[in-house]
Formats: C-alpha cells, sequence, structure tokens
C-alpha cells in the first residue's frame, strides 16, 4: 500500500512536470511556428518531466520523503526511461527528420534514418573508449555503459555553459566594461548610414535608366545588316552588360556596408539605454552583483586550476567542509551534521532551480537564434537531447554537494562509475571554456570602440 502512495505522488508529479514542458513549448518555443508534429512535442515535454522528476527524487532524498526502497525503485525507473529517450529514441527522430527535409532520400526515410542512427551509436560508443569513466567489471550492457557516456557529453556542455557565463556575467552587469556612447556618436554613424542608402538608391536608379534605354534600343532600332552591323550590336550590348555588372557589383557592396551600420547604430542604441538603465537603483543592484559575480569567477578559475594542478576532489561536501572550518576558527559548540544537513538542501534546491531555469533560458535563445520553419522540429530533438544529458550529468555533479549520508542511493543507482573522473573533466573544461571567453570578450571589446571611431 505504501509502495501505491509512493508512486501516485510521483506519477502526479511526472503529469505535472509534463504538462508544464508542454505549456514552455507551446508558449515559448513553438509560439511563432505552426506544431506540425506533436511527437516532437510529446518527446520533449517527456524529456523535460523525467528530467526534473530525477531533481525531485533528489530533494525527497534529502527530505526523507517516500520509503527507501520505492525512491530507489522509481530512480531505476526514471534512469532507464531517460536513457532510452536519450540513447534511442531522440537520435533517431533527429536523423528521421533530417532525412525528411531531403526530396532525394524522402522514399527512402526509414532506411536512411536507421542508418544515421547507427552512426550515431558507433561515435556514441566510441566515445566511452578515451576516458576512464567505467570500472572493468561492467559488461557491455550494463547500464553504466550508458550512463557514463552520457555523463562525459553533459559534463562537458554543463563546463562549457558554466565557464562562458561565468565570465559573461560580470562582463554583462558591471557598468565599467560599458563603452561611452555619445549622441554625437550615433549621430555620426546615422548619417553614414544614410548617404550609404542613398548611393545604393542612385546606382539602382542608374541601373534602371541603363535597363530601360538598352532596351528601348533594341526596340527602336532595325535588325543589324551586315557583318559590321552585327559586330557593333555585340559590341555595345556586351559594353552595356559589364557597365552594368561593374554597378550590381558595387550596389551588392553598399547593401553589406548598409547591413552593418544598421547592426553598429542598434548597438550603440542598446549600449546607451543600458547606460541609462546602468543609473537607476536595479542597475546600480545588478552592477554589485556584477562585481560579486567577478570575484567568484576569478575564485572558481584559481580553484579549478588547483584541483587540475594538484590532481585532488573533494571527498566532503562544500558545506559541511565550510561549516567545520567556521567552527574550529571560532571555537563554538555548533550541530555541524544536524545544520549541514539543511543547508545542504537549501543549496541544492537553488543549484536545481538555477539549473532549470538558466537551461530553458538559454535553450529559447538558442532556438530562436537558428530556428525556421524547416529546422525547427530537428532543433527541438536537439535542444532535449542537450537538456536531458545535462540534467543527467548535473545528477553526477550534485551527488557531491550532498552530505555523505544522501549519497548512498544515488552511488547504487548510477552504478560504480569514476565519479572523480567528472569532477577533474569539468575543473579542466571549465578553465578553458573561462579562459577562452575572457580572450573573446577582451578582443570584442577593445574592437568595438575602434569599429564605430572608424570613418
Amino acid at each position: 500500500m505504501s509502495f501505491l502512495i509512493d508512486s501516485s505522488i510521483m506519477i502526479t508529479s511526472q503529469i505535472l512536470f509534463f504538462g508544464f514542458g508542454w505549456l514552455f513549448f507551446m508558449r515559448q518555443l513553438f509560439k511563432d511556428y505552426e506544431v506540425r508534429q506533436y511527437v516532437v512535442q510529446v518527446i520533449f515535454s517527456v524529456t523535460f518531466a523525467f528530467s526534473c522528476t530525477m531533481f525531485e527524487l533528489i530533494i525527497f532524498e534529502i527530505l526523507g520523503v517516500l520509503n527507501s526502497s520505492s525512491r530507489y525503485f522509481h530512480w531505476k525507473m526514471n534512469l532507464c526511461v531517460i536513457l532510452l529517450i536519450l540513447v534511442f529514441m531522440v537520435p533517431f527522430y533527429i536523423g528521421y527528420f533530417i532525412v525528411s527535409n531531403i526530396q532525394l532520400l524522402h522514399k527512402q526515410r526509414l532506411l536512411f534514418s536507421c542508418l544515421l542512427w547507427l552512426t550515431f551509436m558507433y561515435f556514441f560508443w566510441k566515445l566511452g573508449d578515451p576516458f576512464p569513466i567505467l570500472s572493468p567489471k561492467h559488461g557491455i550492457l550494463s547500464i553504466e555503459q550508458l550512463i557514463s557516456r552520457v555523463g562525459v557529453i553533459g559534463v562537458t556542455l554543463m563546463a562549457l555553459l558554466s565557464g562562458f557565463g561565468a565570465v559573461n556575467c560580470p562582463y554583462t552587469y558591471m557598468s565599467y566594461f560599458l563603452r561611452n556612447v555619445t549622441d554625437t556618436d550615433i549621430l555620426a554613424l546615422e548619417r553614414r548610414l544614410l548617404q550609404t542608402m542613398d548611393m545604393i538608391i542612385s546606382k539602382k536608379k542608374r541601373m534602371a535608366v541603363a535597363r530601360r534605354t538598352m532596351f528601348q534600343r533594341g526596340e527602336v532600332q532595325n535588325k543589324p545588316s551586315g557583318l559590321w552591323g552585327v559586330l557593333k550590336s555585340v559590341t555595345a550590348s556586351s559594353a552595356g552588360s559589364e557597365n552594368l555588372t561593374v554597378i550590381q557589383q558595387e550596389v551588392d557592396a553598399l547593401e553589406e556596408l548598409s547591413r552593418q551600420l544598421f547592426l553598429e547604430t542598434a548597438d550603440l542604441y542598446a549600449t546607451k539605454e543600458r547606460i541609462e538603465y546602468s543609473k537607476t537603483f536595479k542597475g546600480k543592484y545588478f552592477n554589485f552583483l556584477g562585481y560579486f559575480f567577478s570575484i567568484y569567477c576569478v575564485w572558481k578559475i584559481f580553484m579549478a586550476t588547483i584541483n587540475i594542478v594538484l590532481d585532488r576532489v573533494g571527498k566532503t561536501d562544500p558545506v559541511t567542509r565550510g561549516i567545520e572550518i567556521t567552527v574550529n576558527y571560532l571555537g563554538i559548540q555548533f550541530d555541524v551534521k544536524f545544520w549541514s544537513q539543511h543547508i545542504s538542501f537549501i543549496l541544492v534546491g537553488i543549484i536545481i532551480v538555477t539549473s532549470i531555469r538558466g537551461l530553458l533560458i538559454t535553450l529559447t535563445k538558442f532556438f530562436y537564434a537558428i530556428s525556421s520553419s524547416k529546422s525547427s522540429n530537428v532543433i527541438v530533438l536537439l535542444l532535449a537531447q542537450i537538456m536531458g544529458m545535462y540534467f543527467v550529468s548535473s545528477v553526477l555533479l550534485i551527488r557531491m554537494s550532498m552530505p555523505p549520508e544522501y549519497r548512498t542511493i544515488i552511488t547504487e543507482v548510477l552504478g560504480e562509475l569514476q565519479f572523480n573522473f567528472y569532477h577533474r573533466w569539468f575543473d579542466v573544461i571549465f578553465l578553458v571554456s573561462a579562459l577562452s571567453s575572457i580572450l573573446f570578450l577582451y578582443l570584442a571589446h577593445k574592437q568595438a570602440p575602434e569599429k564605430h571611431m572608424a570613418p
């Protein structure tokens, strides 16, 4: 009876998560597109539901909600379903919709979809060869084989996003990095844009007049007679065509310049709005957050470097370790175990909420940036794949933020993976991503004023 009650709680929460994923799909991702394939919507919502359920089980583990046997069963079932979706279902449908968009392969799309899926499985399986992610005793068909490979991809993705976010967040929030933009700069750029548009219009008028003249000459003049007349007609026609070709090339170059000037003008307006916003109370608050995150970024890069150089991975969760250091330093009586459990619960909850919110925002921006009516189904499935791998790898990394007594069931469910490897791999990719982002933003910030100052 207890198992049925626990199962009903889990099923109800999964239905709610599925509904939220369905609404997010309709209201955010596909609000500007017609939904042609409901299977895409179902796969995305199911992936979101089972991903959130894993985070729910982590919270239940800390709070002691549900029986231990029920939690273990639902952990196993969730992992099996999410791995089935990520390794078999989503890759197959991605290949199916890619082939469906190719007219030549339309009749044999099922065959080519299977070939694409087999190609994916080959590279997916080969991915685990260079990494020490498994214990040697695991068989080729064990669930650990799938989790370990999904974890490598997901942890890499998390580290890339975290490294870029740790650098981009202070760069975006802090007013220190805003370049000074005045109304004179905007007016000068707008003047250049208008001059370019006038030149485009003028050259297009010349092309229209030249075409009309050539057309009228062809109608009014008699057909050329004799060899000399034919040569004269061909020479005049080729000279006129060459002149039009040169003008058309000039117009194409000016149109490209006008697009760049328009984007630069829009960028200046956006920067000016950010300068005005930074003077408000809310802007000053985000500016303070920017300084805080810049300190956090430096500390995170420093700790990642230390972890890589010394080849170390923490054995104690950060909360417990921090409380122990504080208590020993101050010399006070304090129940470290009791308070570490509660603070760890709050910390894990914050990590879960911010991870889900941040990933959904990133997925929405990414979808709007590259989607089209033909590619939207493929891109949504790719986002579902990224989302599922991201959440599975989050469980691997969140495990270290939990006190040891709460890690047991997660370790049993995930199997004997090389957890230390994932934390070291995260540090390596995070460091590379953060340093690359610093270099990229430095070059972009340095070149921006020079670009707008150019005549």
